[in-house]
């Protein structure tokens, strides 16, 4: 595990004078145990600034410091990286070094200072771990930007003597490391023992390693051909559609244990042509994995929103409601909170039509307008001119990956 060169402004540690809130050091330990431990569970941020506020807070309770990235229970979850927008990218010289994160649940922003963009570039994001390869030797990082804390990984390099056959004659190294970075991460955190799993999307294989191992090992088999992928839970789904009867089935590639071979995807649920139909997308939800589709290929389709535990069961009941949230679906797709965007109607699922943003309505099976008067502009055209915007290109690869 190594630290990252400056720690993250989130995630700082001063002290507030015990002198001024008596209060704070008289607590019971038991007492701020409890409250330590709700804060952890809804929001990273909450706690490290609990911590902060005196030093018995600090030393009854665990420091994330160290432990971010090894212990999932210090994982900024809902923290995404914020895209700037304007060809502003992560390391790019206007931002001195800092990076703003935006809270789905809250809507809060930090903003943490992470010089290593100077030589790193953003290939994925995990439970709120950023995923980077840095530059001169290709190596996989995994960090925690509100901790700062970084486990490093082999090389992605130590890919390609085992990918020989895939790649086109004449291909430069450059060239074929650039296709491997088009992935999807899933993990698996057990004992301190870190085991990351790439789902490459171009050749529909994937590659394991441990933060102990020297180099990746890629799989001798390969997944359905199909997207988009989700992982969650230390486990990434694939969706693949069949030629003749476009029956929908859904597969599971799970993580392994330390120690443990890769095991060939596992088709776990289908879905028949008249319960949904493509483009589909998952999403997690308030720790249920859902799966989004249509219902039929009529100029304006209405949506379709199973839970993916109620598909395996073979229950297809619908979802009706998703309360106060609101779905964003591109090339992926991320939940956020109304309050974190009090500008978009809870339960609707937003998303990208002829370059304008729409939102369905869950509840009702209806169509809304345009959600404000930026979202009539073509984010291809112009780039993100609203927090809407620059939410739904986390979406999107091309808006937000550096390399």
């Amino acid at each position: 595990m190594a630290a990252a060169p400056t720690a993250p402004a989130a995630a700082g540690t001063s002290d507030v004078s015990t002198s001024r809130s008596p209060w704070a050091s008289s607590l019971p330990d038991d007492l701020v145990r409890l409250v330590a431990s709700r804060l952890l569970s809804g929001d990273l941020l909450h706690y490290v600034r609990f911590r902060a506020v005196c030093r018995p807070w600090r030393s009854g309770t665990a420091s994330p410091g160290g432990r971010g990235v090894v212990e999932p229970r210090f994982h900024p979850r809902r923290w995404m990286m914020f895209p700037e927008g304007d060809g502003i990218y992560p390391g790019h010289p206007n931002l001195h070094g800092y990076v703003r994160f935006f809270n789905l649940d809250t809507g809060a922003f930090v903003r943490a200072h992470i010089p290593l963009f100077q030589d790193h570039c953003v290939l994925d994001s995990y439970e709120g771990l950023l995923v980077l390869q840095r530059d001169h030797d290709t190596a996989i990082r995994l960090l925690n930007p509100l901790t700062g804390d970084i486990l490093d990984l082999p090389p992605l390099s130590t890919l390609l003597p085992q990918m020989r056959q895939q790649f086109t004659k004449g291909f430069r190294a450059q060239k074929r490391l650039s296709l491997l970075r088009c992935l999807s991460t899933a993990a698996t955190f057990t004992d301190g023992v870190v085991t990351v799993m790439l789902a490459i999307e171009r050749f529909f294989c994937v590659a394991v390693a441990t933060s102990q191992d020297q180099q990746w090992t890629v799989s001798t088999w390969y997944y359905a051909i199909g997207r988009p992928l989700l992982s969650a839970q230390g486990k990434t789904y694939v969706v693949y559609e069949t030629s003749v009867e476009k029956t929908l089935e859904i597969f599971q590639m799970d993580t392994p244990l330390p120690n443990e071979g890769l095991q060939e995807p596992k088709l776990i649920a289908t879905c028949t042509r008249d319960k949904l139909r493509r483009p589909l997308s998952f999403v997690e939800c308030d720790s249920e994995i859902l799966v989004i589709g249509r219902n039929n290929d009529i100029p304006i389709p209405s949506i379709l929103v199973y839970k993916l535990a109620d598909l395996v069961m073979e229950t297809y009941i619908p979802v009706t409601s998703i309360g106060d949230k609101a779905i964003f679906i591109q090339e992926r797709a991320l939940v956020a909170s109304t309050k974190a965007v009090p500008t978009v109607m809870g339960d609707t699922i937003a998303c990208t039509r002829s370059m304008k943003l729409v939102q369905y309505h869950l509840s009702s099976g209806t169509w809304l307008q345009t959600m404000d008067q930026c979202s009539l502009l073509g984010i291809e055209e112009l780039g993100p001119c609203s927090l809407i915007q620059h939410i739904i290109t986390c979406c999107s690869r091309a808006h937000w990956s550096t390399n």
